[in-house]
């Protein structure tokens, strides 16, 4: 099921149930739909975004993408299925990430990798749930303009600005397990600067990621996140300058270069045992020339890229991952 928009896959990969045990018990990676933005707090539009990054792309719809650099197929490589939109009505947050979570839980207890499209950033915390159902022990990489750790949302507990927040509060992620990757602007306040730092987060602002060089930063994270058994990659398309996502509901200016993430996230998933991802935030009303939803769109394909390196790292015919991040 679509909830907005006509019926597509991603990029036209096979569309299965997702109550088929058989079809996803042989699946390496389902694409989820996750079409919900009642948890924003300015510019709502995200519900539309699932849609918008399974369509956009202006190759044939044919269930593969070589990639240039890496002579990998990550849609043929690996098993790679749509089981379209989670039902996520609107007036009820709690309703909605519980389907978001339970529909999440079940892909990741056949092994099966679910990469989530948003949705606002709420869906994080049922995302989050959802996959470490399957784990003990989790970190979660993240990749935002803002850490989303505030108490609450407009007196809820739930909303795009404090996922991050209540899986650590609720014991589903321990604090050193988390590395946010990006953040600026002038949100949080000091409280909630001095309760992440009670949790031993580890955050990278953006003047830092420019000082020290994103590929070092990277290497940190990698090197601690890769301890947990399995980790959890979150991406807020507002991580990248509004000059490159435009299409976005709380963009801050400063941001990284698309080229930038769509690196970092490869480097990522090529490194680590990446079990479970999102790209949220992205705002179709909001875009111009669906440029945001395509990078969305490619993210996921460098995101399944890297996994598919890290799953055959003595192929000598494919090339070594050319990193263009300095160090």
């Amino acid at each position: 099921m679509t909830m907005y928009g006509p019926e597509v896959s991603f990029l036209g990969i096979p569309r299965v149930e997702i109550d088929d045990d058989e079809a996803l018990g042989g699946s390496d990676v389902a694409i989820i739909g996750a079409p919900f933005d009642g948890g924003t707090s300015y510019r709502s539009g995200a519900r539309f975004g699932p849609q918008a990054i399974r369509a956009s792309d202006c190759q044939p719809y044919d269930g593969s993408r070589p990639h240039l650099a890496l002579r990998v197929d990550p849609l043929r490589d690996l098993r790679v299925v749509d089981v379209g939109d989670v039902e996520m009505p609107a007036f009820d947050i709690e309703l909605a990430l519980g389907r978001l979570g339970e529909a999440v839980g079940r892909l990741a207890a056949l092994d099966v990798i679910p990469v989530v499209l948003g949705g606002d950033h709420s869906i994080a915390y049922a995302d989050i749930t959802g996959t470490h159902g399957r784990y003990d022990d989790m970190a979660v990489v993240h990749f935002d303009a803002h850490a989303d750790t505030g108490n609450l949302h407009f007196g809820h507990r739930f909303g795009h600005g404090t996922p991050m927040r209540r899986v650590i509060e609720d014991g589903t992620i321990r604090g050193e397990r988390f590395f946010q990757i990006g953040l600026r602007g002038y949100w949080p306040d000091p409280a909630t600067l001095a309760w992440m730092a009670r949790q031993q987060m580890k955050s990278y602002e953006i003047t830092e990621v420019r000082s020290r060089g994103l590929g070092a930063i990277l290497d940190e994270v990698c090197a601690a996140a890769r301890q947990s058994e399995a980790v959890f990659l979150s991406v807020d398309i507002d991580v990248v300058d509004p000059a490159f996502a435009p299409g976005t509901g709380t963009p801050e200016p400063g941001g990284l270069a698309s080229w930038e993430l769509l690196s970092a996230v490869r480097h990522v998933c090529s490194t680590v045992q990446v079990r479970g991802m999102e790209v949220v935030e992205v705002a179709p009303p909001y875009d111009h020339a669906n440029v945001t939803a395509l990078l969305a769109n490619r993210i996921v394909l460098e995101a399944l890229s890297g996994v598919c390196r890290l799953r055959a790292p003595g192929d000598s015919s494919r090339p070594e991952d050319p990193l263009l991040i300095d160090r």
